[in-house]
């Protein structure tokens, strides 16, 4: 195989391919694609086209109306003949690259809804400039509504609201519900949940909620035949050619999600998830179907998404001794007894190459993915993590020498350790999240595991960061040869802290709260870190020549302080403490200081560094002797506009309203 370094001698492409607003597209290879048997390549292949076919179910999933706004907005780009040298022109591009970046109107990280630079007169003046047959009749009878949806700035506001107090169905965006308030939504769901059920379904994952013109409050599943038909229809025409190249076990692997989606039955997603987590031994490997319920402020429905890879076989000797070690990292938790599990199942973890990203893992993508997420299925049959290499590996070279750490970063010795560590420390810390974060601890006899409601994501992504950074500092991991010393370990502290207090304000606007788990997670875990080491001076605010500055003057018992936090949030998520949750979250993790804020803003902004990065997938192409595959070659394109038009001519199947 050839490995991530060893690739970037076989590159003269750069890896920033664009920029705009606050974002930055990069590009990512895959290694050691061109030696992987030709079964694997074109399963590879299958599998690839079956990750495209869901883009427009992300969009219109995000937002009733953003597949109509960005097909209008695709017909005035390729068609317009005016000057596209104005400044309301390139504000007009830049608004599209953005919606093509967040699968639609709303950022994909903050989900406020985005402010057009142009007006909505320029906007009218350049889309009557284009022959009415290039929009098509429905595109033409919904401009009033795409027009609304765009410039009234109290329309749809925000994607995802989850500020408490408020009804957070009715005031977010996202189309998983329509008709409904939040106490219809959660009376709804209580009522089918069957308490008694050892093994229960995800109520609610696969469907949108509706309530009728009769007033019957009912779900619209997203299956072959249902909602979403056209595109799923088409991804299991690709995942039938993948099941016909590939070998057991994932042949059936392939066939129970087949059956998932052909009935939206969430008894085959569970059979799925099964065979799938079961399954540690094939190369190629895949993720595909709706799966995490970030964007639901609810966490029952799931965004669509996929991500296509295989194996970094030298890169995973690192994941194999974590997996090999789980139960006594299991054992020597420092959360309460009663909440560890006596035995741990089926924890599999692996470094792996992203051959493909698709949904909501496109254009942005995790660098790590633990799955399944239902709870019972952990606890009997385990989970699967991955940290993916050549994703990590790209956001590295993009940011080196960009004058991040210089500006940021107080001490020289913090920086070197950084300069000299902060890969694996990222990549460790990924791998023990992942891996064995999200994997460990059990509920409580009684607990559900929906109690935490709006909180549960945050508090989920926080239990496992926790899990990751009280032992990224053990001194076990050095007996395991993971780390030469704990260098590695004080270099993500210091990197996290500084992060999670401070630099993560980059992105958000002033005056905004945060608002997406990760970030409240981070910030959450920070801040009450902070104020608990307070009297020891564990971290400190230095000001230096007129900046602010977080340093970590006692790494030990920092790490101290992260499992204390551990075995609370453990404890709060054993127990479905909603209350203790909701305390932990509002008192440290939404609120944002404004003059820290300010600052970091404007010294940001003198770095001409954006805080968003996303990609530009691979290109896959069957190579044909007659009627025979003989290869598949990979190619990487460098455009970001032009794939993205070729997506949406290419992998378009849904109506504008779905």
């Amino acid at each position: 195989m050839i490995s991530c370094q060893e690739k970037e001698a076989k590159t003269e492409a750069p890896w920033i391919l664009d920029r705009f607003d606050d974002i930055k597209v990069l590009r990512y290879e895959v290694p050691g694609f061109a030696e992987l048997p030709l079964e694997e390549k074109e399963l590879i292949y299958y599998l690839s086209e079956a990750a495209k076919c869901g883009r427009d179910i992300l969009f219109d999933q995000n937002f009733k109306y953003n597949l109509p706004i960005r097909r209008t907005l695709e017909v005035i780009y390729e068609n317009y003949e005016g000057d596209r040298e104005t400044a309301e022109w390139k504000a007009l591009e830049k608004y599209l690259k953005k919606v093509w970046f967040a699968n639609g109107i709303h950022h994909h990280y903050s989900n406020d809804k985005f402010t057009p630079e142009f007006s909505r007169e320029y906007f009218l003046e350049v889309t009557e400039s284009i022959p009415l047959e290039k929009f098509g009749d429905e595109l033409n009878a919904l401009r009033a509504v795409v027009c609304e949806a765009i410039f009234n700035p109290d329309l749809y506001r925000t994607g995802l609201n989850q500020t408490e107090g408020e009804d957070l169905i009715v005031t977010s965006s996202n189309n998983f519900y329509e008709g409904v308030t939040q106490a219809e939504v959660e009376d709804f769901y209580h009522k089918m949940v069957d308490a008694d059920d050892p093994t229960p379904i995800s109520y609610g994952l696969n469907s949108k909620l509706v309530k009728d013109e009769n007033g019957e409050i009912r779900e619209r599943v997203w299956k072959v035949g249902g909602m979403y038909s056209p595109a799923i229809e088409k991804i299991v025409y690709w995942l039938r050619k993948a099941q016909e190249v590939a070998k057991e076990p994932q042949k059936s692997t392939i066939g129970a999600l087949i059956a998932y989606y052909e009935t939206g039955d969430l008894r085959e997603f569970d059979r799925y998830n099964v065979l799938w987590v079961k399954d540690t031994i094939s190369n190629v490997d895949f993720v595909n179907g709706f799966i995490e319920d970030y964007g639901d402020p609810l966490g029952r429905k799931a965004s669509w998404e996929s991500v296509v890879n295989f194996m970094d076989k030298e890169a995973c000797h690192r994941t194999e001794i974590i997996s090999d070690n789980a139960q006594w990292f299991e054992d020597h938790s420092p959360v309460d007894s009663a909440y560890k599990k006596e035995v741990v199942k089926g924890v599999s973890a692996k470094v792996i190459t992203a051959a493909i990203l698709g949904g909501d893992c496109y254009p942005a993508t995790p660098i790590g993915i633990n799955l399944p997420n239902a709870d019972w299925i952990r606890k009997e049959y385990g989970s699967k993590s991955v940290t993916i290499d050549n994703i990590t590996y790209a956001y590295d070279k993009a940011a080196q020498g960009n004058g991040f750490l210089e500006e940021f970063m107080l001490r020289a010795e913090d920086r070197d350790r950084i300069a000299k560590y902060g890969k694996l420390a990222d990549d460790l810390h990924t791998d023990l999240h992942e891996c064995l974060g999200h994997g460990s601890g059990q509920l409580a006899p009684g607990v559900r595991g929906n109690e935490l409601r709006n909180y549960t994501s945050t508090l989920e992504e926080a239990r496992a960061d926790l899990f990751g950074l009280y032992y990224l500092g053990d001194e076990k991991m050095v007996e395991l040869g993971l780390i030469p010393s704990l260098d590695v370990a004080y270099a993500e502290y210091a990197k996290y802290i500084m992060n999670g207090m401070m630099t993560q304000l980059s992105r958000i606007e002033p005056g905004k709260n945060v608002e997406e788990a990760h970030m409240r997670n981070r910030k959450m875990i920070c801040e009450w870190c902070y104020e608990r080491g307070k009297a020891e001076n564990v971290i400190e605010w230095v000001n230096q020549d007129g900046k602010s500055y977080i340093v970590v003057n006692d790494y030990a018992k920092l790490r101290d302080l992260f499992g204390q936090m551990l075995r609370e949030v453990q404890r709060i998520k054993s127990e479905g403490d909603y209350e203790a949750g909701k305390a932990l979250v509002e008192t440290y993790a939404v609120k944002v200081d404004p003059e820290l804020h300010s600052e970091v803003l404007e010294r940001y902004a003198a770095l001409d560094i954006e805080p968003y990065a996303g990609f530009v997938n691979p290109e896959y192409e069957l190579v044909m002797d007659g009627d025979k595959i003989v290869d598949v070659k990979v190619s990487y394109p460098n455009n970001y506009v032009e794939q993205m038009l070729e997506y949406s001519r290419d992998y378009s199947f849904l109506p504008n309203l779905n």
